[in-house]
């Protein structure tokens, strides 16, 4: 076990959303920004940005790491755009009053329908049909979750048939 698997998560927690230098065995050199740091294998989960390019993500191994050194402190928008990364697309696009229209103009046509539907959660966020599934932000079929896979499947469709006539 190399010194960098050694440390402990809270240690690793200090290179998050930093620009490192990480030296691997071989000589082998990675930069980029610290997305995170998986705390078993201790593996070094890099992001990229190059000029003109699409982002990319690397991997480091824990047992390959033999030095870490932080080149640069990240400010405020690039915490913002490493934590973009694994969003999914649609949550990005909406702001909070577009997301509650949608969330009630589908409630809406769901109880048009004469399908039961509420809300649930704190802010009243998530819809809840008839207490079997859940659709969280931003309300399309992706975002339905149930454990019964035919109620789950026949939303997602009259979720996707409501956007479609959108």
């Amino acid at each position: 076990m190399n010194e960098w698997q050694r440390k402990s998560p809270l240690d690793w927690e200090t290179y998050v959303n930093k620009l490192v230098k990480v030296v691997a065995v071989e000589k082998h050199e990675y930069e980029g920004w610290v997305l995170t740091v998986d705390p078993v294998s201790a593996s070094i989960v890099l992001a990229r940005f190059p000029e003109n390019e699409k982002g990319s993500i690397s991997f480091v191994m824990g047992h390959a790491v033999q030095e870490v050194e932080i080149l640069q402190e990240g400010d405020s928008d690039m915490k913002q755009r490493l934590a973009r990364i694994f969003a999914p697309e649609e949550s990005q696009a909406y702001s909070p009053e577009e997301l509650e229209k949608r969330k009630n103009a589908l409630k809406t046509w769901l109880e048009t329908n004469h399908i039961p539907v509420g809300e649930q959660g704190e802010l009243g966020r998530t819809l809840s049909v008839a207490g079997v599934l859940t659709i969280d932000p931003p309300y399309g079929p992706e975002q339905c979750s149930s454990a019964n896979e035919i109620i789950l499947s026949r939303v997602q469709g009259l979720v996707q048939g409501y956007l479609d006539k959108q």
